[in-house]
């Protein structure tokens, strides 16, 4: 006996032992995950894509690949002589500080001043494998061109994708720093401990560093793409999601403290009811993020893999490393607020006062919660998911968007990154005329080996082949500029079918098409594996229906609401049209965690009392900690508007909002209100035995009294 005694507290040291010592090795390896990102737009592009043939066949005339950054300096009051000479020497400078940094692969263009004669540019071909140092080449560079008397500027590509990439340079401070944060704030509030929300964090953080080494050795293998944006989403999944699995934990032990005098006993039974709808809901968000591996595109495709390792590593640790550490500490860990055996707690009657609201008016409280839904779903297709332009997608000052526009001012703005026209030699110049011909289009140069066109001099002929650099009279990371692209192609097919079009503004429209494809058949994917995944956890095909379908209305009323928003409150530009996709994954598979919880539970007590009354008891017990646990991961969601990236401002709405909606009107009002409505039907064809209620155990004050 005395043997035994000390291994129960013995595995659970052994666990925590594991953990603790194996976060510096994690750590470690999980540090170099930022090396590894890959945020190109077209190394993210299906293969079948017209821009990314384009991009294979231009390797031919010009072998060595470049992104340009356009040197740019504007003087309104006009550039004279003495400062267009010294312009001269700062390109020179720039050309060092990029060959210094083993950044240039060609020579720089001289300085070519605007026909007004209020600005001077120069081209300066920079490698495009640059990754996450392209942020440090474009600020050396930009303090390397600073001419007295006039506003120096590096933009152009190369200069907007370094401000680009720099948004995402908080991930591993900013972001988690307002994750962790509002987090141990909320627990804070709840549990009124400073033990427990330590443990809580404890958990995610282990879970985090967990995730982030595997998500490395993966992309080193060459198993998984990781771009800036599915890391920072990865980690604030993980973070979410591992709090909410240790909440649903915390909250049965607490419970079972009150029932067992043992904390063994308490540990063993409040895993045995817990870990049942965690691992399901784990599975669940696990599955949906992995239809996006059914995406064209890559980002997608390495957001999926990327979320799951996340997401089942936040289910390992909720199950091993907290269970262990509450084991060790008892009840010491809800310190000043401990558990007392025997004692019934006085909170959550707020709980019960929704449940008996809800089981004396179903229908009334149904019809209210729904038209609601509704309501704000009607505006759901007046979101604006058309694109915005790269640069607008950078919140905040940049010196990248601030010179693309002086650009616009003074030159064609899309002369540092022309759509790249392939097309064969016989046809070439009909192509060229057509191409010109186009609104939006404002010159068409043949390509004619390297340094600058030569006139009169015929094109590079490579296998046949001729290129042509097609020049917007718009910048080419606007959505005007896609629509001139779109417009070319289709005239383009008429001068020459097997002419292609492709450059970054074709990256930016293929990439557009493919995020609306992929909305077509990733939907209908998530839904039918997560209702699959709850039939099979619920043993019942009502039930699953129900829960999806409420989670699908929860999801367009909070597209609606934010369509509202933001055009009418936050006057965004329009939208991304992957954001759709990737909010609805995880709104569906989030939205469908807290149901989860509910309906396990829901069904435990229908066995007893009944689908009706069982449901009403389930939303009485788990109202608190779904609660907690939804404004939890709304909370920590809503860190990613910490990021100066309207992608990631909108996403972290999306999200937020939806999960609050989902955790307040779904879980809370419409779900309970529609099985108390259909009654035992809702476990068809399942037929629900039921158990008689277990004689409750006197508690310590009736023991006392009958003594």
């Amino acid at each position: 006996m005395p043997r035994r005694r000390s291994l129960r507290w013995l595995l659970p040291l052994v666990v925590l032992l594991v953990w603790l010592v194996g976060a510096g090795p994690l750590t470690v390896l999980g540090a170099k995950l930022t090396g590894l990102q890959e945020n190109d737009v077209a190394a993210f592009l299906p293969d079948s894509a017209e821009s990314t043939r384009v991009q294979q066949l231009q390797g031919s005339f010009r072998p060595e690949e470049s992104i340009p950054a356009v040197l740019l300096w504007e003087n309104t009051d006009g550039v004279d002589e003495a400062t267009l000479a010294e312009i001269g020497d700062r390109v020179a400078a720039a050309e060092r500080v990029a060959e210094e940094a083993d950044a240039l692969v060609g020579r720089a263009s001289p300085p070519i001043p605007s026909d007004d004669g209020q600005a001077v540019q120069a081209l300066l071909p920079l490698s495009p494998d640059l990754g996450d140092e392209i942020v440090t080449v474009v600020e050396d560079l930009r303090a390397a061109i600073e001419v007295e008397g006039t506003d120096a500027f590096v933009t152009g590509p190369a200069g907007i994708f370094a401000d680009f990439a720099n948004g995402f340079s908080g991930i591993d401070g900013l972001l988690l720093l307002a994750a962790f944060g509002v987090v141990l704030l909320i627990l804070l509030i709840v549990y009124r401990s400073p033990i427990l929300p330590l443990l809580v964090i404890g958990t995610a953080g282990l879970a985090l560093t967990a995730a982030n080494a595997v998500a490395y050795l993966l992309a080193d293998a060459g198993a998984i793409t990781v771009n800036g944006q599915s890391q920072g989403i990865a980690a604030i999944l993980v973070v979410g999601a591992a709090t909410d699995y240790g909440l649903l934990l915390v909250a049965r032990f607490r419970e079972e403290l009150r029932r067992e005098a043992s904390k063994y006993t308490a540990m063993r039974i409040a895993l045995r009811q817990s870990w049942e709808p965690i691992v399901a809901s784990g599975a669940t968000v696990v599955l949906g993020v992995l239809c996006l591996l059914l995406s064209d595109l890559g980002s997608n495709r390495g957001l999926g893999p990327i979320s799951a390792v996340s997401v089942t590593l936040a289910v390992v640790a909720a199950l091993t490393f907290l269970p262990a550490a509450l084991t060790l500490l008892g009840r010491a860990a809800f310190w000043p607020f401990r558990p007392k055996y025997g004692v019934e707690p006085a909170e959550g009657r707020g709980w019960q006062r929704v449940a008996r609201l809800v089981g004396r008016r179903p229908r009334r409280v149904l019809a209210i919660s729904v038209l609601a839904l509704i309501a704000a779903a009607v505006f759901a297709p007046t979101y604006d998911a058309d694109g915005i332009a790269f640069s607008e997608a950078i919140q905040g000052e940049s010196d990248g968007v601030a010179g693309q526009a002086a650009l616009g001012r003074h030159f064609e703005a899309g002369v540092a990154s022309p759509a790249v026209i392939v097309t064969p030699e016989a046809t070439w110049p009909a192509v060229a005329e057509a191409a010109e011909a186009t609104d939006g289009v404002a010159s068409v140069t043949p390509f004619t080996g390297e340094g600058p066109p030569v006139p009169g001099a015929g094109p590079v002929v490579v296998d046949g082949q001729v290129r042509l650099d097609a020049t917007l009279d718009v910048a080419p990371d606007s959505v005007a500029a896609i629509e001139t692209v779109k417009t070319l192609r289709t005239t383009l097919d008429r001068a020459d079918p097997s002419a292609l079009v492709g450059g970054e503004t074709a990256n930016n429209l293929d990439a557009r098409e493919s995020a609306a494809r992929d909305l077509r058949v990733i939907v209908p994917a998530v839904l039918l594996v997560i209702t699959i995944v709850l039939a099979v956890l619920l043993r019942s095909l009502v039930a699953p229906l129900l829960l999806v379908a409420t989670v699908v209305l929860s999801v367009g009323a909070t597209v609606g609401v934010a369509a509202l928003l933001f055009d009418g409150v936050f006057d965004f530009p329009g939208s991304d049209p992957g954001i759709l996709l990737i909010g609805f994954v995880f709104l569906v598979a989030l939205g469908i965690d807290y149901n989860i919880f509910l309906m396990t539970r829901a069904r435990e007590e229908s066995q007893q009392h009944g689908a009706k009354a069982g449901v009403l008891r389930a939303l009485a017990v788990t109202g608190g900690v779904i609660t907690s646990a939804g404004m939890v991961l709304a909370a920590t969601f809503g860190a990613l508007s910490v990021l100066p990236l309207l992608f990631l401002v909108q996403l972290s709405f999306l999200v937020g909002f939806g999960v609050l909606l989902d955790t307040f009107v779904v879980r809370s009002l419409v779900v309970p209100a529609a099985v108390a409505i259909i009654g035992d039907r809702v476990w068809w064809p399942s037929r629900m035995a039921r158990r008689p209620a277990p004689e409750p155990e006197p508690t310590l004050e009736r023991q006392a009294a009958r003594a």
